[in-house]
């Protein structure tokens, strides 16, 4: 005798349930704008991915010289920092849906220009390092528009899930968009990949169309000018929950974030030849790898209401995990972890990603996003410098493990200094703005 549907239906139940807990939670997914949003984001970092390969090669064939590779570093860095803040301002004033059309515009321009640069084999460096520049600030605009826009389109006590969703897809974008690239580039040249990258912001640009408007809302400035970059800052200083979850990272990245001393561990320690192998692709690969399969299995994530604790151990746990990378002599025990420290990573940022849409009204938010893109660009890059001057002075190894402790030591004393964060709870499922 065959089951009846409803008993199958019924069956069914218990290992939905169960998936659900432990799987990526998709329930933002139904909502048809987020949704829209999702799908661009998962195309555009994977093509953004391509032009980060693609600029640094194509300056370096143009010159041979590694000194103006860095400075797209430089080119790069710059608008971020300027108009990350300034982008945020602007997304507080006027529809975040325009908004997002103008600067996904602008970034598809960008690299249409960059592939016809390549494709007629123009050898100009600062022609793509201007190029670059324009990409970097139409992207330092865009993102935190994108960013807030995200409390508008869902129920408040979905947006963990929603970051959780957000984060993973940029992992991914961060794992496959290099190898790909890869692949791509002794077949198909240089060129392809801007075109690529163009070729997927136009089909984010056609997602962008369609979601609704997002028009300010009443109490929002009406100039995104110095003053309103300055009330950003006014607004963190005066909540502490806003201005330790900026803390926490900075503490984490600044102190913890050992990849420029990857090239050197990568030969001297696990053994990879002069000119490079496998080792150093596994040390940039371990944590978006560890964050990408942590994300896979998040479906949890939004089941814990203490944020701020959240936030905290997760710090921690990247600090130790740091620790252990340093004092690793086995690749595979680096790589691992690193992978734990990547999964850490990812569950403090959907935390403080949800903590910034949730405690910040929504005239703010662009600007709260602004710092938070400057936040996620200085703090790397900044780190760059400090494991560099360190390595070079006290060794690699111990260089790493210093830093690890430091994150640590610094979570815990921020943890007792600014107790209104460990005290956070994220609003409940009834609650709206």
């Amino acid at each position: 005798m065959q089951p009846s549907s409803g008993t199958r239906s019924t069956s069914r139940r218990p290992l939905r349930a169960l998936l659900s807990k432990v799987f990526l939670d998709t329930r933002p997914l139904q909502y048809p704008a987020y949704r829209r949003l999702w799908l661009s984001n998962i195309i555009t970092s994977v093509g953004a991915q391509f032009t980060a390969v693609a600029v640094p090669k194509q300056l370096y064939d143009i010159t041979g010289s590694s000194a103006y590779v860095g400075l797209a570093g430089i080119f790069g860095l710059v608008p971020l920092l300027v108009f990350g803040l300034w982008g945020g301002a602007i997304a507080d004033t006027v529809d975040r849906r325009r908004l997002l059309l103008v600067t996904n515009g602008g970034l598809a321009v960008s690299a249409v220009l960059l592939w016809v640069v390549a494709a007629a084999n123009v050898r100009s460096v600062w022609l793509v390092l201007v190029l670059f520049a324009v990409q970097q600030t139409c992207f330092a605009v865009n993102m935190p528009t994108r960013a807030a826009a995200v409390a508008r389109l869902m129920p408040v006590h979905l947006l963990p899930s929603a970051q959780a969703l957000g984060a993973t897809v940029f992992q991914l974008g961060s794992i496959m968009g290099p190898l790909l690239a890869g692949m791509l580039l002794p077949l198909m040249g240089l060129s392809v990949l801007y075109l690529v990258d163009a070729v997927a912001l136009c089909t984010a640009l056609w997602a962008v169309f369609r979601l609704p408007p997002l028009p300010p809302n009443e109490g929002a400035p009406q100039r995104a000018g110095l003053r309103a970059v300055l009330d950003g800052f006014r607004y963190l200083a005066l909540h502490s929950v806003l201005l330790a979850s900026f803390l926490l990272d900075i503490i984490a990245m600044v102190f913890g974030m050992p990849r420029a001393l990857f090239p050197e561990m990568a030969e001297r320690t696990f053994g990879d030849p002069p000119g490079g192998g496998a080792a150093l692709g596994w040390l940039f690969a371990a944590i978006p790898l560890g964050a990408f399969a942590f994300g896979v299995f998040s479906g949890w994530l939004h089941r814990i209401a203490r944020h701020g604790v959240g936030v905290v151990l997760a710090v921690i746990v990247w600090g130790i995990a740091v620790i252990g990378f340093g004092w690793s002599d086995s690749l595979w025990l680096a790589v691992f972890f690193l992978a734990v420290g990547g999964g850490a990573d990812l569950v403090s940022m959907v935390y403080r990603s949800s903590i910034m849409q949730a405690a910040a009204t929504d005239e703010m938010r662009g600007r709260i996003q602004g710092v938070f893109t400057v936040v996620v660009a200085g703090g790397p890059r900044l780190a760059d410098t400090l494991h560099g001057l360190a390595g070079a002075s006290l060794g690699t190894s111990t260089a790493v493990v210093v830093g690890g402790v430091l994150v640590v030591i610094g979570a815990v004393l921020a943890a007792i200094l600014l107790p209104t964060f460990w005290r956070y709870r994220a609003p409940t499922a009834d609650q709206r703005e």
